[in-house]
Parts: C-alpha cells; sequence; structure tokens
C-alpha cells in the first residue's frame, strides 16, 4: 500500500450512510503533488489489465482510521476532489503489487475492488477518461481519487493540483456505465469494542451508553467461537457517520471503524 504525506481525517467509503444519533462536525484539508520537473524514461505501456487480486480486499488501517474496500463495484458512483501522483511515486510497488507507471490509465481509490474500471469525468470542463484502479488512496477529507500524472493531465487536472469530478464504475474499459446508486447515504453505526466474553462487552455498552445513544452488543458467531461486537451511534450521511467518528476517538476510541449496517 502506498503511503502519503496529506492528512486523513476521514472515510470516504462508497456505500455508506447513516443518522446521526449524536451532533458533530470536524473538518481538515491537505495539498495536491506538483506538476513532475522532469518526465523519466517512459516505461512499456499498460497493455492489458490484470485480473482484479485477491490482495487489498481486506480492512486495512491508516493511521487511526479503517477502511472496508467494497466486494464490487456493480453501480458504484460517487462525486469529490480528484487529486493525482507523479514521478516521487513512480516505479514504487502500487496496492495490487503492480509497478506504478505516471503514464498509465491508472488511479488510487480508498475502497474499490482493485482493478475495476471507472469513467471519472471532470464537472469543470466535461472532460471524461476510463482508468483502472490499482492503489490506494488518497487519504485527505473530500479527495475520492489519485489519478496517475497521464489521467490526470488528460482530464486538465495538474495544473490545478484538484477539480470536481463523478466517479462511475464501468462493466469493462470503454463499456456500458451501470446503473447509478448513491452510497453516501444509508445506515451506519459504530464499533469501539469486541470481546469473547459477554460480561465485557455489556460493561462498555452500559458505559458508553450514559453518553451515546443507540449502544447495543451484537453477537457474531464464526462457527468455531462468538464474539461480541459493542456498537454506538447511528448516522444517515457519510458526512455524518465522518465526524461521529472522529469524535468517538477524540474520546478515546482509537480503534473505532464505521460499520454499514
Amino acid at each position: 500500500m502506498k503511503k502519503r504525506t496529506q492528512l486523513h481525517t476521514g472515510v470516504r467509503l462508497a456505500w455508506l450512510a447513516a443518522t446521526v444519533a449524536a451532533a458533530v462536525l470536524l473538518g481538515c484539508a491537505g495539498s495536491a503533488p506538483g506538476p513532475p520537473s522532469r518526465q523519466p524514461p517512459q516505461p512499456g505501456k499498460d497493455a492489458k489489465a490484470p485480473a482484479a487480486p485477491k490482495i487489498g480486499s481486506k480492512p486495512y488501517r491508516v493511521g487511526k482510521n479503517w477502511y472496508h474496500p467494497l466486494p464490487h463495484a456493480h453501480g458504484f458512483s460517487q462525486r469529490g476532489l480528484a487529486s493525482w501522483y507523479g514521478k516521487d511515486f513512480h516505479g514504487r510497488k502500487t496496492s495490487n503489487g503492480e509497478v506504478y507507471n505516471m503514464y498509465a490509465l491508472t488511479a488510487a481509490h480508498k475502497t474499490l475492488p482493485l482493478g475495476t474500471w471507472v469513467r471519472v469525468r471532470n464537472l469543470q470542463n466535461g472532460r471524461s477518461l476510463d482508468v483502472r484502479i490499482n492503489d490506494r488512496g488518497p487519504f485527505v477529507r473530500g479527495r475520492v481519487i489519485d489519478l496517475s500524472y497521464t489521467a490526470a493531465s488528460r482530464l486538465g487536472v495538474v495544473g490545478p493540483g484538484t477539480a470536481p469530478v463523478e466517479i462511475v464504475a464501468m462493466a469493462s474499459p470503454g463499456g456500458a456505465q451501470p446503473a447509478p446508486v448513491d452510497f453516501t447515504r444509508g445506515d451506519f453505526t459504530f464499533q469501539v469494542g469486541a470481546f469473547k466474553v459477554r460480561e465485557n462487552a455489556i460493561r462498555l455498552r452500559d458505559k458508553l451508553a450514559k453518553k451515546y445513544k443507540h449502544a447495543h452488543v451484537q453477537t457474531y458467531d464464526t462457527g468455531v467461537e462468538k464474539f461480541y461486537r459493542v456498537r454506538v451511534g447511528r448516522c444517515t450521511s457519510l458526512d455524518q457517520a465522518e465526524e461521529y467518528e472522529q469524535i468517538l476517538i477524540a474520546d478515546g476510541f482509537s480503534e473505532v471503524f464505521i460499520v454499514a449496517e
């Protein structure tokens, strides 16, 4: 997984959403890398996209934040800021094990399955381009995709550094677009702990219930043993969920993560 210097304060998960049970407001920002001073020798073209690998499908953590990759990209659509990355990462490994080629039509996304093709449309100039997701990021609030240098150049993102875009998952490169689904709204809650001993989970639930709404315990049976997951809160939008999550982290629950119900 590729590391970046930008700060991340929120999860822009694609199939999320929920009803804030406690009011909250937080935020942060980051900066996009400048254009490359010179172009390194161009590697061979990425003629054929490999099949989506299995790696990168499990939940992963960056800083204090957890990300949960989607099981599939069918019907996925999203709007937000696109940024780009270039020569500083050229030749390094991407999250799916490939070598990053800043001249190939690829991109990084936090939760889309690796190998997914998406159509990216610049909402300012109307340009669109199909790119393949082979990396994770960008981990900056509000940014939804990190484009390769060439993809950003064709879409007119290199100069300004960022641009508002719409992302729609494709059935295949250049294929028909599936019906868009809004993944930014739904039902969300927050997991703050998991225990093998039910009494421990109950104690934490009761403690949380004194300050937060919708504190509850969910039983998860693996077939071998049971786990008691302690969850709290409920939101109906991704923005609210991100803000609520930051409140829980500030209150000392550093392992908290958002769960789509």
